[in-house]
């Protein structure tokens, strides 16, 4: 069985075709990095129009690579939500197109329910139950996954997501666009104790990362953007350690309430390689089985769409063409 999956939440248009479940046959992904670099952040309906333009190039480019037609696809899996309405629609109207025109099955997926499944496509497939970590620019989720049809939320960021606060500290550092990888990058030379930032709600379940960027904010105002590479090094791991000491803080406490002994690891912020570390260590010491997506299916790619779309079809779920895109929805697994 070929899936066909899409997915242009936010910035990135990507096209993949997955066969079987778990056998990438091209995966294509298109960044706008460079559309939305200058501005320091993602431009909504710059995002939206670059999508139209890439889909349908990026689709040839994959049937091209799976040498298959566009006929010998099963279904397309494309994201629903949540994510920038603009650029939902671009993706969702397309996968519609398609789906009517070849007479295949249509199957919203959910953007988070994507990430929890990039696991599924490493080299280890993740036992149940488990906790899933999202972690990415939009999101901070921790879930109770008993099985793929029973996705518990029982953790959250009450404001900036861990990814937010990479981006965030990184402009505010003059670094500039997308920050997390240059903030990972800039923190290999780093002290992470040159600077003691905070921890934020420590002993509370769920996450915060607003405070945090405002604690970075008032250093900047005392002592100035750094202006030797060291020192900038310096603060840039201080910062990360931070971000990194409290995901890492909030996901003990979770295993311990919960007993599970299961983690899955996804999102951008998975890509991270302070936070990959430092889990990999701690979870052995908990005797806890980890769980990472590979690193290119971190970030948004359509591969993971496409993986939850075959899920939802071998258990009888399709959606309807009158779906419609909705820039936030809580996570269900219902269709």
């Amino acid at each position: 069985m070929i899936i066909l999956g899409i997915e242009s939440s936010c910035d990135d248009t990507s096209i993949a075709l997955l066969r079987d479940g778990r056998d990438i046959l091209s995966l294509q992904t298109q960044s706008q990095f460079e559309v939305h670099e200058q501005y320091g952040g993602i431009v909504p309906e710059l995002a939206s129009r670059s999508h139209v333009m890439n889909i349908l190039p990026l689709l040839e480019k994959a049937l091209t690579e799976a040498q298959i037609q566009i006929q010998d696809i099963d279904a397309i899996a494309v994201t629903k939500g949540p994510g920038l309405i603009g650029s939902l629609l671009v993706g969702l109207s397309f996968a519609k197109a398609l789906a009517f025109s070849l007479k295949k099955p249509l199957i919203g997926v959910h953007h988070i329910e994507g990430h929890l499944m990039a696991s599924f496509l490493g080299d280890k497939i993740p036992k149940f139950p488990f906790l899933g970590f999202v972690t990415s620019g939009g999101h901070t989720h921790l879930y109770k996954v008993e099985n793929l049809s029973d996705i518990q939320a029982i953790a959250w960021s009450i404001d900036d997501a861990a990814g937010e606060a990479f981006d965030k500290g990184a402009k505010l550092l003059g670094l500039g666009f997308p920050g997390g990888p240059l903030i990972d990058r800039l923190s290999q030379s780093g002290d992470p104790s040159f600077v003691q930032f905070p921890r934020p709600m420590p002993h509370s379940e769920h996450f915060s990362f607003s405070g945090l960027k405002t604690s970075l904010a008032t250093w900047i105002q005392k002592h100035g953007i750094p202006k030797d590479a060291q020192t900038l090094s310096n603060v840039a791991a201080s910062y990360q350690e931070a971000i990194v000491d409290s995901l890492i803080s909030k996901l003990k406490k979770a295993i311990t309430k919960t007993r599970i002994n299961n983690l899955v690891l996804c999102g951008g912020v998975a890509a991270n390689s302070r936070l990959r570390s430092k889990l990999d260590s701690c979870m052995n010491s908990m005797k806890v089985e980890l769980f990472l997506s590979p690193l290119k299916l971190c970030t948004d790619n359509a591969a993971m769409i496409a993986c939850a779309g075959f899920h939802r079809l071998q258990r009888g779920e399709y959606s309807e063409l009158t779906l419609d895109a909705t820039p936030y929805i809580p996570l269900h697994v219902e269709s």
